[in-house]
């Protein structure tokens, strides 16, 4: 009988740049799917490399070729130091997201840099990644992905929110998943706490004490992207072209900033789901740690917020992408043409060995 049990890492970076996700996960298959997070930890980024993932959206096409290389040799470093530190010897393979520099599927291109052949090389595990431009080949946003983790995972609740550097959102709908993003979240609420010479806003406290401008939180609210209803995915393009210039150009305090971009987040979460006590969501993601936010949200709906315990909070999009590599593996699809656009339900990655 085939041995359905995996164990397997994976990885993920996010837009955030909070650090490097890594989860050593056991996946097994019988009739459903079974998960244990068996190690995990995020190795923060040192200023040199946040500050050349935030600036690889500029860098020239040489330049950025190198950076992917760096990145890459960079990951399979740190995962091979993550391997020895914790003893780690059944391994079947590491899968890995990447950090994301380019995402328009409009104009049919992604590009997350850090990819397989490097981490192959130095850890000598089998490598699966570049997970979403074949979804974009298929006509797919090529987001979100997590959607197939939170469907075999996570079904016992009616909504899986995530909040990070953006929030999106997955849920079960005439027998089919959907998924979507919904807004930009900790991207740019960590972008102006930064100017504070902080990394972000602890519970939510300075927004907690912020004023809304109701004129910015009405511009904001009245985007075209939010009345968008096809498959759609967000990018750091949309936050440089369209959310930094409009909110930069009220010259308002960090604080109320802050809280103004808090109740947009809320109303435009609250906006996508049932307002239905007997209804469930689970959030996770960094955002899932702003009490604030998580208050203001649950001011405006009345469906029971699930804050899991912190590993799940922490670590699930690690798990997910575990799991696409496992399905990757398998020969099975990872990607749902319901979530995505896709013309078909499809396996999408490539497999590095040694």
């Amino acid at each position: 009988m085939k041995n359905n049990i995996k164990y397997c890492i994976g990885v993920m970076s996010g837009t955030s740049l909070d650090g490097i996700d890594i989860a050593y996960i056991k996946l097994n298959f019988n009739t459903s799917y079974q998960f244990e997070i068996m190690k995990a930890t995020t190795i923060p980024y040192q200023q040199e490399w946040k500050s050349a993932l935030k600036n690889g959206f500029h860098l020239s096409g040489e330049a950025l070729t190198k950076l992917d290389a760096d990145y890459g040799i960079y990951l399979g470093n740190t995962l091979k130091k993550f391997i020895t530190e914790n003893s780690i010897e059944n391994l079947d393979f590491i899968a890995s997201h990447g950090h994301t520099i380019f995402h328009n599927p409009a104009e049919n291109y992604t590009l997350q840099i850090g990819n397989g052949p490097y981490i192959n090389k130095i850890t000598g595990i089998k490598t699966i990644c570049n997970f979403r431009v074949q979804d974009i080949a298929l006509g797919g946003q090529g987001a979100p992905l997590v959607p197939i983790g939170d469907m075999l995972l996570f079904s016992e609740y009616d909504y899986c929110l995530n909040l990070g550097g953006f929030s999106n959102i997955s849920m079960n709908k005439n027998n089919q998943r959907i998924a979507f993003d919904i807004c930009p979240v900790n991207i740019v609420l960590n972008h102006y706490v930064n100017s504070l010479n902080l990394e972000y806003d602890e519970n939510g406290e300075i927004a907690s004490k912020g004023n809304i401008d109701t004129t910015l939180l009405n511009e904001l609210n009245s985007l075209p992207f939010y009345n968008d209803s096809k498959p759609k995915s967000l990018g750091y393009e949309f936050i440089l072209e369209t959310i930094f210039p409009i909110i930069n150009k009220y010259n308002l305090e960090i604080k109320d900033i802050l809280r103004t971009f808090v109740e947009h987040i809320a109303q435009q979460i609250a906006k996508k789901i049932a307002s239905d006590s007997s209804k469930k969501m689970l959030i996770t993601g960094g955002g899932a740690y702003n009490g604030f936010l998580i208050k203001r949200l649950q001011a405006h709906t009345k469906t029971q917020l699930i804050i899991p315990n912190n590993s799940i909070i922490d670590y699930k999009e690690a798990l997910v992408f575990a799991l696409l590599g496992y399905l990757k593996n398998e020969g099975k699809n990872n990607c749902l043409k319901s979530v995505t656009g896709a013309s078909k339900d499809h396996s999408s990655g490539i497999i590095y060995t040694s």
